[in-house]
């Protein structure tokens, strides 16, 4: 039987990426993928999205549009790190319209996809966890029918890539980030920012794979040429202190989520997210004493198999 998953996305290059891992996995059948703000305004989101699937030949997948703003946060995206539009900045005269998805709001798709198949749909969440909480609102069951949740997102240091202390999924939507984390009980895996630094991939190898000449690989390198630039230039490297490499962060869920065997280092630990901190707000908190009284606790990667990782990768470009 093949392995369910539901993508919730801010389509950026780095979700790019993890989609065309989900798409080229044998055992995988991508029942849909919602669509939040994030790296970009959700238009762009959209757009992006239809955009990947269509240079992976797969533009049956049904893609939803959800939330264009945070809970209560102000409203924010990833700067220009993607590129203004999410892709790199890239023109692309033959991306598919808008008219392409489906009408279903994504928190509702999500809801009816989850509820069709339970005990079957693991979730990875790759964006800001609007939809994710607005969907528990509406139906506080569906944790309880998921199989599992992995989310890219949060810390464990207090090392931010968007405030002192916050990672940017977090910080986008502080509330929602807080609302999953206290009501999805469903078994939860979390790829924090730290963890990707740390397992990135080296430069070189990164080279070999946008050397492959397929459509796919094709497609990646043209939309990664900017993000991957402004990483391997001096200023960047200064600010990152480890895994100074190819990361492609959202990845690391998506694939961990399709493998079960790629995370070989993990600890289990009860997590919320800090709400009202002027520097630490949207930070995560991890409860190694036992105070918050938790009883489900989330799994946070550590070290991951770089080697089965990279395999992943390269079948993710190559031809069908």
């Amino acid at each position: 039987m093949k392995k369910k998953l539901i993508l919730d996305v801010d389509t950026g290059v780095d979700d790019a990426h993890a989609i065309m891992m989900a798409l080229a996995a044998p055992d995988v059948e991508v029942l849909g993928i919602t669509c939040c703000h994030g790296n970009t305004p959700l238009d762009n989101v959209l757009k992006n999205t239809l955009r990947v699937l269509q240079a992976a030949g797969r533009l049956d997948i049904p893609v939803y549009a959800g939330c264009e703003k945070p809970l209560l946060a102000r409203k924010q995206h990833a700067g220009d790190y993607h590129g203004k539009d999410g892709l790199g900045d890239v023109p692309d005269p033959n991306a598919p319209g808008l008219e392409m998805l489906h009408k279903k709001n994504a928190v509702k798709a999500m809801i009816k996809m989850i509820n069709e198949n339970p005990g079957e749909v693991t979730l990875v969440a790759t964006a800001p966890l609007t939809n994710l909480a607005v969907a528990v609102q509406l139906n506080p069951k569906i944790p309880k029918k998921l199989k599992a949740l992995y989310i890219m997102g949060g810390n464990t240091e207090s090392r931010g890539n968007t405030t002192t202390c916050g990672e940017f999924n977090f910080v986008a939507d502080p509330e929602a980030a807080y609302i999953v984390l206290e009501r999805y009980t469903c078994p939860t895996y979390i790829a924090t920012w730290e963890f990707s630094c740390r397992n990135s991939l080296p430069w070189s190898w990164c080279d070999e794979l946008l050397a492959i000449n397929t459509p796919k690989a094709n497609f990646v390198k043209t939309i990664s040429c900017l993000s991957n630039k402004k990483a391997r230039s001096a200023d960047y490297q200064k600010e990152v202190t480890e895994g100074k490499g190819f990361n492609s962060c959202d990845t690391y869920a998506l694939a961990a989520a399709i493998n079960d065997t790629l995370i070989t280092k993990s600890e289990e630990v009860a997590v919320t997210v800090e709400l009202e901190g002027t520097f630490t707000r949207g930070m995560m908190v991890l409860d190694y004493m036992g105070l918050l009284k938790k009883k489900h606790k989330a799994f946070i990667m550590k070290e991951v198999d770089q080697e089965k990782l990279k395999e992943m990768f390269m079948n993710s470009m190559k031809s069908k």
